[in-house]
């Protein structure tokens, strides 16, 4: 067989092109359960997120040992092992599950099966008979899911849970789930399981916290004395605040504003906050249980991770809860108000057979004082951003990571749920990794497994001793400028005064929180606008509305929290843009002026002392470190998109009315909202740009906000009922319930983008076209919506897909690997295949013309076609992945980037992945 392999492989054409590296592409998952311990514990499974890879450890007395290493999918985020010898890892970016077979010594592993799930899967967890059936959380989206994900449909879930059943996964393309349940909820992340396996729980993320928007065209105007927006309604010099909206919050009975008036008419919708299901996993097929205890509310704002007490059946939810229903930055001496120094609380939710109880794990804060300076004996009591957790077998002990703490705490479960635990430093556990997400207890040698994301290593505890004895880090391919720059975007103890707080408090993963928050500055001063203005249309002139300032007033009213992802090449930040890098007369693409994003985002340096207490500003130096890593984060492609990156015809006849069609405005949509993906960032005026142009809109006065992108689009879904006029559209009736509060618009008030397209305030979109709300006029607005649910990313549908490639699968993946092939070609990613070719582990990298080449200097090229051949011939398996532009060569073939392949390094003993073995 072996002769068979080697005669396809050298048939192939030699082709000596290959692919230049390129930057680190970086997508800044967060991981949810990163490390797994074998049945019978003489393996740890590690997650390698940034290098795409299982990492395997062989377990002694004496401490871990690399084994070994295997390429999985992009952004892989939670492992699980079935048996001591099939592991399967959840690959984030990927959209895939990929099934690991290992050997007794884990000294190597080969992925033998990939499964398609839904958009972005999260944790994986075991359950239901024999512990068979794998529980997969994924958003109710993405171009795996064999549903329509009914975006424009008041009341559907957005929050899925895939079971398989693992002895049977079928012969199709992605595996054959035995049922999808779709919960009321937002997204899903984390899973639990009972210790006998009959019951998992499944939790939202992004859960919300019954908050709301009301729209200023719902509210009168003239400030509180009118009935309307809450005092102050100047700044501190007396300069009159705009018309703004107000968030409300579902007190049990009415929505109330931070003055505790009601608004409960004007809402039209109602959040049930559906925080964690549970889930029969006995029945057949698994279903959600229902009645008392089947479903939890008011858990948390979001939800990070869950585990069960394996003594009394409790469910520990590790969370924070955000206080957006109350208002302002700064030092509060205007409005005597602030929410600086206390913006969200970190917390251990108890769920009890039918309670709910948080668990404030920072209770020793006096949230009265401010800013001093840190370390300081209150802050380093701290722990912020809760993530992983484990119990003692016994019931008596938990252990949680403190992600933005870069420590361990432990805590008595009997104090816990009685609230009677005090926050002591030495119940904490300092670890020398920074960020720790995740956490695997082993018992039997008295240690804990910990994974800290900062430095991409593993740290070991002694938990009789309470040290750290070893860290071992792991390859890591990210820049030093990634490295470096991370820790400031969650480190709570550097960057708040109490130690419990982070820009990553709201900015969930580099993400958004899926919150408005009202965060004006009442002791601020009015600022001027730097940035170009999109011209106010002649036949608006005389209208009073319109002779506003464009300045920014600092009560700027409520505004969602917007993603850091893809602010590269794409101007001033923030919604109004305030965040700009200022200079009007030198405004202009590439990087001058108000569209430098470098000075734009040095610009947020203040919110560290007005919003999270610090008590200074980060230093030139810090900042520039920041700020390196933030503009590299990058959106991930659309889940909705066809994967051939093609549109349908009514996503087309959108695309085309948004492009050609001249509305009121200065013609069509994309005049504004620019779209050009093709063009290489920095050439011409708005090249590269996905959705704005970067200039300030006269549209929606009197805030005069940035023109905004578009490629988020699909993550606000499921709002439904708006209290105004939106256009020619009356007022919604009464919606029901809801799985989100906050929708589109710069404050969320919008609650669909057909709602979006229909015009708002002052204005139906389509009037000068002759078409408001016509037969035409409304397919015309449907047209739209459905385009900018697929809008264009940085990135291509393609880029993360897979497929594994056996003799048994081979007629049906065969498609799928065409498509791969077709979009390489296409130039939409870089195509890579790893896995075993008859007894050898290779890795093949896609050149183009139908040619891989091999991760052996010395071997030839090799055909599409007889790669194929090879691969079933000898009873191999090879996993096929788009990875993104510029980063095949490293996924591929090279994996450190130091010239000499990864076949070459195997053969001669060195390992990347192991800075050790090499001379």
């Amino acid at each position: 067989m072996r002769s068979v392999v080697l005669t396809l492989l050298l048939a192939g054409v030699f082709s000596s092109r290959e692919a230049v590296a390129a930057p680190f592409t970086l997508f800044e998952s967060g991981q949810v359960r990163p490390l797994a311990l074998s049945p019978d514990g003489r393996l740890l499974f590690a997650v390698n997120t940034p290098d795409n890879r299982l990492e395997i450890f062989r377990v002694g007395n004496s401490g871990l040992s690399h084994r070994g290493s295997v390429p999985v999918g992009l952004e892989p985020v939670a492992v699980a092992a079935r048996t001591n010898d099939e592991v399967w890892v959840v690959n984030h970016l990927s959209d895939s599950v990929s099934i690991v077979r290992v050997d007794g010594e884990g000294n190597s592993g080969i992925v033998t099966r990939t499964l398609l799930v839904g958009d972005e899967p999260r944790d994986l967890v075991f359950a239901g008979p024999g512990r068979r059936r794998a529980f997969i959380t994924a958003a109710h989206r993405g171009q795996n899911a064999p549903f329509d994900p009914q975006l424009t449909t008041p009341g559907v879930g957005r929050a899925d849970v895939w079971v398989f059943d693992s002895d049977h996964l079928g012969s199709s393309l992605g595996g054959t789930p035995l049922t999808i349940l779709s919960l009321f909820a937002d997204t899903p992340r984390a899973l639990a399981t009972t210790p006998d396996g009959s019951r998992v729980y499944a939790a939202a993320f992004h859960s919300g916290n019954r908050t709301t928007v009301l729209h200023e065209a719902a509210i009168p105007n003239g400030g509180e004395a009118a009935g309307g927006v809450p005092s102050p309604n100047t700044n501190f010099a007396g300069v009159p605040a705009p018309e703004v909206s107000v968030i409300v919050k579902y007190n049990g009975q009415d929505w109330v504003d931070v003055v505790n008036r009601s608004w409960t008419p004007q809402v039209r919708l109602s959040l049930p906050d559906k925080d964690v299901f549970a889930i029969d996993a006995t029945s057949n097929p698994p279903a959600p249980l229902t009645g008392s205890g089947s479903v939890y509310a008011g858990v948390g704002t979001i939800l990070f991770n869950m585990v069960v007490n394996p003594a009394n059946g409790k469910v520990y939810v590790s969370n924070t809860e955000a206080r957006n229903d109350l208002r302002f930055e700064g030092p509060g001496t205007f409005a005597n108000t602030t929410l600086r120094g206390h913006i969200h609380e970190s917390r251990i939710t108890v769920l009890g057979p039918t309670s709910v109880t948080p668990r404030h794990l920072n209770k020793h804060i006096n949230y009265g004082t401010c800013c001093a300076p840190t370390p300081n004996p209150e802050s380093e009591k701290s722990l912020a951003q809760p993530l992983g957790m484990a119990v003692t077998s016994d019931g008596a002990t938990l252990f949680v990571t403190a992600f933005g703490s870069s420590k361990l705490g432990i805590y008595s479960t009997a104090a816990l749920e009685a609230d009677t635990f005090v926050p002591n430093a030495a119940n904490q556990i300092q670890l020398t990794g920074g960020g720790p997400t995740g956490l695997v207890l082993d018992e039997a040698r008295r240690r804990l497994y910990v994974l800290t994301r900062f430095d991409n290593a593993i740290s070991v505890i002694n938990t009789t001793t309470r040290q750290e004895i070893a860290h071992l880090p792991m390859y890591n391919p990210e820049p030093s400028s990634v490295v470096e720059g991370r820790p400031f975007l969650y480190d709570a103890r550097n960057s708040s005064s109490h130690g419990d707080s982070s820009c990553a408090s709201c900015h969930i993963f580099g993400d958004f929180d899926s919150l408005a928050w009202d965060l004006g500055n009442p002791d601020g001063a009015v600022k001027n606008n730097p940035s170009p203005v999109v011209p106010i249309m002649p036949e608006f002139g005389s209208d009073p509305t319109f002779g506003q300032s464009t300045a920014f007033h600092p009560l700027k009213g409520p505004m969602t929290t917007q993603s850091l992802r893809g602010m590269a090449n794409h101007g001033p930040m923030h919604w109004r843009g305030d965040r700009n890098g200022g200079d009007s007369a030198a405004n202009a693409q590439p990087n001058n002026g108000s569209f430098n994003e470098s000075e734009a985002f040095k610009q947020f340096n203040p919110a560290f002392m007005d919003l999270l207490g610090r008590n200074a500003q980060l230093t030139p130096q810090q900042l520039q470190k920041f700020t390196d890593f933030a503009l590299q984060v990058v959106y991930p492609p659309n889940p909705i998109r066809k994967l051939d990156n093609s549109l349908t015809t009514t996503q087309q006849a959108g695309r085309d009315f948004f492009l050609n069609t001249t509305t009121f405005f200065h013609g069509p949509c994309g005049s504004c909202h620019t779209l050009d993906p093709n063009a290489n960032p920095g050439e011409g005026v708005f090249k590269g740009f996905f959705g704005t142009d970067g200039r300030s809109s006269f549209d929606v006065v009197p805030q005069f906000p940035k023109v905004p992108h578009l490629r988020n689009a699909y993550q606000k879904v499921g709002m439904f009922g708006a209290p105004f006029a939106t256009g020619n559209l009356p007022v919604d009736p009464f919606m029901g319930d809801q799985v989100r509060g906050f929708g589109f618009n710069s404050d969320g008030t919008v609650p669909t983008l057909f709602a979006f397209n229909s015009g708002f305030d002052f204005h139906p979109i389509f009037n000068s076209v002759g078409i408001p709300n016509t037969p035409e006029g409304v397919a015309a607005k449907k047209n739209m919506e459905q385009f900018i649910f697929v809008f264009d990313t940085n990135l291509a549908p393609i880029v993360g897909q897979q497929v594994t490639l056996t003799a048994a699968q081979a007629a049906v993946v065969a498609p799928r690997i065409n498509l791969l092939v077709a979009r390489a070609n296409a130039g939409e990613c870089d195509l890579v295949a790893k896995g075993r070719v008859g007894p050898h582990d290779a890795g093949f990298l896609y050149v183009g013309g139908g040619q891989f080449i091999v991760d052996r200097q010395g071997l030839p090229g090799v055909s599409d076609a007889n790669l194929r051949a090879a691969t079933t011939a000898s009873n191999g398996v090879l996993t096929y992945t788009c990875v993104p532009p510029g980063s095949g060569t490293r996924i591929g073939i090279d994996r450190d980037l130091d010239g000499f392949r990864d076949g070459d390094e195997r053969s001669a003993g060195t390992n990347p992945a192991d800075p050790t073995s090499h001379p």
